[in-house]
C-alpha cells in the first residue's frame, strides 16, 4: 500500500516505549549549600569542561558515555537515517534527518527525514517529533517522557525552527553529525547559519563587526538542552587509538552523505517539485 504523502515514507517507527526511566540525567549547579550538586546515583557526568551551565539552570547529565553515544547514534545513521534520506533526496527534499532513541538502550524510537515536498516545516528534526507524538507514541499516557527517557539526534545541526520545536517538545540531550558550516560549505545549504545570523543575531550599541561575529548564534549548553557534536563526542575520549578509531567512523558515515547531497543538488537543478522557498 503506498502512502498518502511523502511525511508517511519519511518516518518509520522503530520500538515501543519501555518503563519510565526516571529524570536521572540532571544535576542542579552546586551551590554553598550543596558544593557537589545533587546528582541522581545513575546519573553519569559529564567532564568538567563540558558542565557550562549557569547558576539558576541544569547541567544536562549525559545517558551514556561518548563512546555508546558514538557507536549508536551513527549505527543508527547507517542504518535507519539514511535509507530514508535516500527516498527523500530523489522527491526533492534535503538532506537532513533526525532520530529520538531511548536513553536507556540508544535503541532508536522514531526516525524521520526533511519533507519539504510535503511543506517547508517538515524539516527532519520537526519531522520527526511529529512522528514521535503521533504516530509512535500517540497515547500520552504511556509514551515515553522527552525530558528523562529520550536522546535526540539530528544529522545536520538543527536550525532556529528545529532548535524552538526541540525546546519546547521538552528534549534535554541533543547530538549532531554536521555543523551549520558542514551544512554550507559540503551541501552548499546556507540558510540554516544565515537565518540566524540575519533575522536573530542583533549587534549590540558599541559592537564592532569582528565582536560580531565571533559571537556565538545560540547556547549550546543552556536551561533547557545541552547540544553536542559527534566531533565532541570523540573528542571526549581518552585513548588516542579510540580517537582515532571513532574520528575514523564519524567520517566514513559522513562520507555516505556525498551522494546523497548530489542527487538532491541535481534534483534541484532540474526543477524538482518541492513547497520549500529556500532550497
Amino acid at each position: 500500500m503506498h502512502p498518502t504523502n511523502m511525511s508517511d515514507i519519511a518516518c518509520k517507527r522503530i520500538e515501543k516505549a519501555p518503563s519510565k526511566v526516571g529524570g536521572r540525567r540532571y544535576q542542579r549547579p552546586a551551590t554553598s549549600d550543596d558544593p557537589a550538586g545533587s546528582p541522581d546515583k545513575d546519573a553519569v557526568r559529564l567532564s568538567s569542561q563540558t558542565l557550562r551551565s549557569s547558576a539558576n539552570s541544569f547541567a544536562i547529565m549525559p545517558s551514556h558515555t561518548s563512546k555508546e553515544l558514538l557507536a549508536a547514534l551513527l549505527k543508527t545513521t547507517e542504518a535507519d537515517i539514511i535509507p530514508l534520506t535516500r527516498e527523500g533526496v530523489t522527491s526533492g527534499s534535503k538532506v537532513f534527518g533526525a532520530a529520538i532513541l531511548s536513553a536507556a538502550s540508544l535503541a532508536p524510537y522514531t526516525v524521520a527525514t526533511n519533507d519539504e515536498r510535503t511543506s517547508p516545516l517538515l524539516h527532519g528534526e520537526i519531522n520527526c517529533i511529529q512522528k514521535f507524538y503521533t504516530v509512535s507514541h500517540p497515547d500520552p499516557a504511556s509514551r515515553p517522557s522527552p525530558g528523562d527517557d529520550c536522546v535526540f539526534f539530528a544529522t545536520h545541526e538543527p536550525c532556529s525552527l528545529c532548535l524552538s520545536g526541540i525546546t519546547w517538545s521538552g528534549f534535554k540531550e541533543l547530538y549532531f553529525l554536521f555543523t551549520y558550516e558542514d551544512s554550507r560549505d559540503r551541501f552548499a545549504i546556507p540558510y540554516d547559519l544565515e537565518i540566524l545570523e540575519e533575522v536573530f543575531r542583533v549587534k549590540a550599541e558599541g559592537e564592532t563587526d569582528a565582536a560580531l561575529s565571533r559571537r556565538a548564534l545560540y547556547n549550546r549548553s543552556n536551561k533547557f538542552f545541552e547540544a553536542r557534536s559527534l566531533g565532541d563526542l570523540v573528542e571526549d575520549l581518552e585513548d588516542a587509538a579510540e580517537r582515532e578509531h571513532w574520528a575514523a567512523e564519524v567520517e566514513r558515515v559522513k562520507a555516505l552523505y556525498d551522494g546523497l547531497s548530489k542527487t538532491y543538488q541535481e534534483g534541484k537543478k532540474s526543477g524538482a517539485a518541492t513547497s520549500s522557498t529556500w532550497k
